[in-house]
């Protein structure tokens, strides 16, 4: 199985047109927050097909080991038997010798085979190998990705938030801006300051009034002494 193909479920989900369904959305945090568990799900997928990929790998990897005991337990079997037909022949039983020697022969040919088998697997076994290090490498990325999805949403999140609060804020100041109290209290105290400035005016015309009638009777003052003078000169 190739890493295409384990992981070609996420490289589809990468390719989305992700911002026009956030745009969509009538909440966005619940479309990153399914955006997320679909990740998760396909890298939950890619796991299980990378596990059965290792896990072919390693029963390959069984098969050959035992392809290559098996080959070294035929020689063993091969050369036991080799050894046991020249003792015999060096006895003179050559009859018994020639079964051995070709005891020794299937021997040494399940050898053969056994030895072939296990060169036919090594480059597959090879290229399996090279897969499952990438499919590997693959599924750390994903998991970053991930990880770096659900940093990314709880950004977004507060982000969006803060903006909606700001945007309350400045609707309030705008609705005061539009209805402002303060215009009304500005009338207000136009007003209170004519009544200030017409009391004042009451006090400046009291205040002059009293003097005028002070200097009347200074005035009177002045002219009974003149008479009061007068009249003693007279005398």
């Amino acid at each position: 199985m190739s890493k295409q193909t384990v992981l070609g479920r996420v490289t589809q989900l990468a390719k989305a047109n992700i911002n026009a369904l956030l745009d969509q959305a009538e909440d966005p945090q619940k479309m990153l927050d399914q955006l997320i568990r679909d990740y998760a799900n396909n890298i939950a997928d890619a796991e299980e097909a990378v596990a059965a990929t290792i896990g072919n790998l390693r029963l390959m990897e069984q098969d050959h080991q035992e392809d290559v005991e098996a080959a070294k337990e035929w020689g063993g079997k091969a050369l036991a038997a080799s050894r046991k037909a020249d003792g015999l022949r060096s006895g003179g039983q050559t009859a018994e010798a020639d079964r051995f020697d070709n005891l020794a022969k299937v021997a040494l040919g399940r050898q053969l085979q056994s030895e072939k088998e296990a060169r036919t697997a090594e480059p597959t076994i090879a290229a399996q190998t090279e897969v499952v290090a990438k499919l590997r490498t693959g599924l750390d990325q994903m998991r970053a990705k991930l990880g770096e999805l659900e940093a990314k949403r709880d950004e977004l999140v507060a982000r969006a938030r803060s903006a909606r609060a700001q945007n309350t804020m400045m609707d309030a100041v705008k609705n005061v801006d539009v209805l402002d109290p303060t215009s009304e209290l500005s009338r207000f105290e136009d007003k209170v300051r004519r009544e200030e400035a017409r009391a004042l005016g009451k006090q400046e015309l009291a205040a002059s009034s009293l003097d005028a009638q002070f200097e009347q009777l200074d005035a009177l003052g002045d002219d009974a002494e003149i008479e009061a003078r007068l009249a003693a000169l007279k005398k």
